[in-house]
């Protein structure tokens, strides 16, 4: 599958009528296993981006290079549709414009660009958000460096918990009108705040984790919501599998004894196995 036609899969997902969670990866393996087992849309988050490369916490000092670097052994090692959190497109709007020539490149099947002042500013620390005009800028800057008209922009946005639901909106309608493909919200907590916020727009929405109940799949699709993240738990999964491996050959488990193994079918599934078999034959005639 060409890296046009990932896109044009996401922007039908978009255009549905359902609602669905993408498959949170960080690497080839988690991505084959999430297009293995049915996930439309694979998503690799800032932060799981940091850690992946850095095992940094997030705090935005991930490159571009290295996060591009990273998507591109994603998206080379399957064909599922490969949504990317590019934070505030590191930096100003004309670095926005290097960014999304990077992860598109990359391979990339959308981004999303946010205008929270990122990395931190001095001061206490509290989430700060660019002016509405800034913000407008990265947008448009997103959308003239996009060579691919299939690549999804989406512009996100924190200002339901930064400032107040009428910025939000406001940031929406902008953000709308300056043609970017969808919206992404975080911290959306009730399902009249994710109604007025489908009101301001046409656009279809995107959300971020939510301790709220929005109803559900269901519930969030009668409102715009097209996809839902759930967080990030398989790589913190993986963090605690191979704590608990080494761990345990630390303090004397003999390795056969280990019970947290994959099966020898499942490890040549998600190293397709078969398909490298077939090629040693066909080119190196073993």
């Amino acid at each position: 599958m060409t890296l046009t036609e990932r896109r044009l899969r996401f922007r039908e997902l978009l255009a549905g009528p359902a609602c669905v969670h993408p498959g949170s990866v960080f690497d080839p393996i988690s991505a084959r296993i999430a297009e293995d087992l049915g996930f439309e849309l694979g998503m690799f988050a800032g932060s799981i981006a940091s850690l992946t490369v850095l095992g940094a916490p997030d705090i935005i000092v991930v490159t571009l290079s290295e996060f591009a670097d990273q998507i591109r052994r994603i998206t080379r090692a399957g064909n599922i549709p490969l949504l990317v959190d590019a934070d505030h497109g590191y930096g100003n709007a004309l670095n926005v414009m290097r960014t999304v020539e990077e992860l598109e490149t990359a391979g990339v099947a959308g981004m999303t660009v946010e205008d929270t002042l990122l990395p931190r500013a001095y001061g206490d620390g509290r989430m700060q958000l660019l002016s509405r005009d800034e913000g407008l800028g990265k947008i448009h800057a997103a959308l003239a460096a996009r060579r691919d008209p299939a690549t999804v922009i989406v512009a996100r946005t924190s200002a339901v918990t930064a400032t107040s639901l009428d910025d939000a909106v406001a940031r929406a309608r902008l953000y709308t009108e300056a043609g970017a493909d969808a919206l992404f919200f975080t911290g959306i907590s009730t399902p009249d705040q994710l109604a007025a916020l489908h009101a301001a727009s046409p656009l279809p929405i995107i959300l971020g984790g939510s301790d709220g109940d929005l109803g559900g799949k269901p519930g969030m699709a009668a409102h715009g919501v097209r996809v839902a993240l759930q967080g990030h738990q398989p790589f913190m999964a993986a963090v605690r599998a191979v704590h608990e491996t080494l761990k345990a050959l630390r303090e004397g488990t003999a390795p056969k004894a280990l019970t947290n193994q994959p099966s020898a079918d499942l490890m040549k599934q998600v190293t397709r196995d078969a398909a490298y078999a077939k090629a040693t034959k066909d080119f190196l005639g073993g």
